[in-house]
């Protein structure tokens, strides 16, 4: 590896044409019309920011520089092109909780290197800082992933006491970065990563898989800030905004995300949903002793979806499951050319991540208008023939809205409820992932299909075209 002394106006030059690629890229990020051409000019800032370091003799060791990259890459673009869309979610958390012990490990190496020095309060402030939120990612990232690898229980993982050890952790970190400022020593960078370490963990075993969604935003907020904290450390404009810009987006996405199941973040953080994992019969004028279920083949159903003149495919973690993306934009391609109105009705927190029907729909290159959002699907689903749910059960609970004894009461949900028909693609009357049964599937409107997801697609799009 060449190093070189870079005058110092260059220097702050080619980092600050890295800034401007990363700010331009989350904006065209925004929409998925730029996204793209967003991801190039992000690639592009990370390459100005990458080659710059590499060739700057003041970065520090570069022998390591080349051996880190091809490690990187060795691992990361076979990963990338292996990964399947339903561990994607577990991918991403991997990645999360990889960027925090990155900049966890940063921070100990700066210490390392400025402790000689007596280094100032400010300093070690940024520093600490850059090791707890680092650590703290970390952990929860690893317990994120476990969870929806099933490594661990979906179920929130509870104990007496709880929360009272998970604050003692925290006052431990602030205690523990106290005494760092004041006496600087290797000794309280190991008590605030171990401490850090557990209340990652702590924070996040209680929650329930059905709150992953949320979990994971708020890691890859901590995660941004604590590059933030690197760079200010670092004294590296780069990473200062860089980390910024992922803290403040990830920070507003959990705020939305949270809005979106009608909970407050601490709700969440502090227990979830308080009979997740248990199947819970929900009460309602749909629901009794005698509610029997209605069932139907794809022959049927098939000849209802083709002679409806507006259908509502709604998905969730269940189409990511059966890989049936492709099979469900074939249905809905071919009720559009017998004339059918089709549209995709997406819930911010189907699926295991933010995004994650998005993702799965862009894969089957579904355009992005006929991708409609909660309030505008809601205001269709009246008009609507037949709602067609592949996956989804949390998302469409009634009792969300209607029953206020249901651990779900008062989330924002799709009211596919509120369509002449309903049809849920179903491989057993389990509830979600939430463990919440849903009258629904006992309202006479709703008629199920048993089967794979993409089974019972390939199924329909038969009998649509024999219809």
């Amino acid at each position: 590896m060449i190093a070189a002394t870079l005058p110092n106006n260059a220097l702050v030059g080619a980092y600050l044409v890295s800034t401007v690629c990363f700010i331009v890229a989350l904006k065209a990020l925004s929409s998925p019309r730029r996204a793209r051409w967003g991801n190039l000019v992000g690639i592009g800032g990370m390459v100005v920011a990458v080659g710059i370091t590499a060739v700057d003799s003041h970065a520090g060791p570069h022998g390591i520089i080349p051996i880190g990259m091809v490690v990187g890459v060795a691992i990361a673009v076979p990963t990338a092109r292996l990964v399947r869309m339903t561990a994607m979610p577990q991918l991403v958390a991997v990645f999360n909780g990889v960027g925090g012990a990155a900049a966890a490990l940063v921070s100990i190496l700066t210490f390392l290197r400025a402790q000689p020095g007596h280094p100032s309060a400010l300093h070690v402030l940024e520093i600490v800082l850059g090791l707890a939120i680092g650590a703290t990612s970390f952990a929860g990232s690893m317990v994120a992933f476990a969870k929806l690898q099933e490594v661990l229980t979906g179920r929130p993982i509870t104990f007496p006491g709880q929360h009272l050890v998970n604050a003692l952790f925290g006052v431990g970190i602030v205690a523990a970065g106290a005494w760092m400022i004041a006496d600087p020593h290797l000794a309280g960078m190991i008590v605030i990563a171990a401490l850090a370490l557990a209340l990652g963990a702590g924070i996040c075993l209680p929650v329930g898989g059905a709150d992953t969604p949320v979990l994971i935003s708020l890691l890859n907020s901590l995660t941004g800030l604590a590059v933030a904290a690197d760079g200010f450390a670092l004294n590296n404009l780069v990473l200062v905004v860089a980390g910024t810009l992922v803290g403040t987006s990830g920070a507003l996405l959990t705020k939305m995300m949270s809005d979106a199941m009608g909970r407050s973040l601490p709700n969440i953080l502090l227990g979830g949903l308080p009979n997740a994992g248990s199947t819970v019969a929900v009460g309602g004028p749909n629901r009794g002793p005698g509610a029997v279920v209605r069932s139907a083949d794809a022959a049927d159903i098939g000849t209802l979806l083709a002679y409806s003149h507006r259908v509502m495919i709604v998905p969730g973690y269940g189409l990511a499951v059966a890989q049936a993306q492709h099979t469900v934009v074939e249905l809905a391609r071919l009720l559009e050319g017998r004339g059918v109105e089709v549209a995709y009705a997406i819930h911010p927190v189907a699926g295991r991540m933010p995004g994650h029907m998005n993702v799965l729909l862009a894969e089957a290159d579904v355009p992005y208008e006929a991708l409609d959002e909660l309030d505008d699907a809601n205001t269709k689903f009246p008009a609507a023939d037949v709602s067609l749910v592949v996956g989804a059960n949390d998302v469409v609970n009634p009792a969300a809205r209607a029953d206020p004894t249901s651990p779900l009461y008062g989330m924002p949900i799709l009211d596919v409820d509120r369509s002449a028909n309903v049809v849920f693609l179903k491989r057993s009357m389990r509830p979600g992932f939430s463990g919440v049964d849903n009258a629904l599937l006992y309202d006479p409107k709703t008629v199920l299909l048993f089967g794979d997801a993409k089974d019972s697609l390939t199924k329909l799009v038969a009998a649509v075209r024999q219809a």
